[in-house]
């Protein structure tokens, strides 16, 4: 079974500067698992890895996709393990970054998604709820797996309902939770405050590269799809520009959803057995790198 490493984590833990660190010690290259980041031009909202941060490593899956069309789990799918056969026919080991864990189960899991369009009897059936409405068919449903998916990404939370309702017999069930790759899943993690001031402190610089107009030009050119116009950090400036809420308000409504956002990752991987927990030192980051390193070269003998 081919070897994969991922390194995950919530939003703003350090995930980027590690995995460049570790990518070049292993002469490899990073393959993007964030659900968002394979928007075209959806950059600074996204904190989409910069050019001098990559430090020579190559990147793949960043800026696949333009941002008005729609992309799905099984598209991420597929377009990865075809990549990381790539990485394996060049004897490269692929390294998977981002903090997206439906994407990094369905591509390191045997996830079996069904490719037929969406049942449009229930998409009718629904089509005058609120998002909010839907979501919460879900939670009485399933409520851990709604707690996974946000209420504002209405095509995930549709699929969820087909799925909850439908005869998925115990076999497939469990075979969603077999290994499709040898994987080494770390998960970089840290003190809540810590988390959580980093989080704000990056929404201001965000604000300061330029959020506000990188928004601004999507906005007036209409150019995401529904899937893309519920970014954080894209969502609540819409609402600013429809002079639905303030800018001041926009902002914190950013911080907020950012910090719920990481709370959602964190549920996600947290009782996850295969699963390695890996706590970051922010004050010696490169005793992290080396307990990461450790790990990986454990893990490749």
């Amino acid at each position: 079974m081919e070897k994969v490493i991922v390194i995950t984590g919530p939003t703003a833990v350090g995930k980027t500067k590690l995995s460049v660190k570790i990518a070049k010690e292993l002469n490899t290259e990073i393959i993007n698992s964030d659900a968002y980041q394979v928007y075209i031009g959806l950059n600074i909202g996204t904190a989409k890895v910069k050019e001098e941060e990559k430090e020579g490593v190559k990147h793949h899956l960043l800026d696949i996709i333009e941002p008005s069309k729609e992309f799905s789990v099984y598209d991420y799918q597929k377009i990865t393990r075809d990549k990381i056969s790539e990485f394996i026919k060049y004897n490269k080991i692929p390294i998977l970054v981002g903090g997206s864990g439906l994407y990094i189960d369905a591509v390191v899991k045997n996830y079996n998604f069904n490719e037929e369009k969406r049942d449009s009897e229930l998409e009718n059936q629904t089509k005058d709820l609120s998002n909010e409405e839907l979501h919460q068919i879900l939670v009485s449903l399933n409520p851990d797996k709604a707690n996974e998916i946000h209420p504002n990404n209405r095509k995930r939370v549709l699929r969820a309902i087909e799925l909850e309702q439908s005869n998925i017999d115990s076999e497939q069930r469990t075979k969603k939770n077999e290994p499709f790759y040898d994987s080494l899943i770390i998960f970089l993690n840290d003190d809540r405050d810590a988390l959580y001031e980093r989080i704000n402190n990056r929404v201001d610089q965000m604000i300061n590269e330029g959020l506000i107009e990188e928004a601004k030009y999507f906005y007036d050119n209409n150019l995401l799809s529904k899937t893309s116009k519920a970014t954080i950090g894209y969502k609540e400036l819409f609402e600013y520009f429809d002079n639905k809420i303030s800018l001041d308000e926009a902002i914190d409504l950013i911080k907020k959803n950012s910090r719920h956002y990481a709370k959602r990752q964190i549920t996600w991987f947290n009782n996850k057995e295969d699963v390695i927990k890996v706590k970051i030192n922010v004050n010696d980051f490169d005793q992290t790198i080396n307990e990461v390193k450790n790990l990986i070269i454990e893990f490749l003998k």
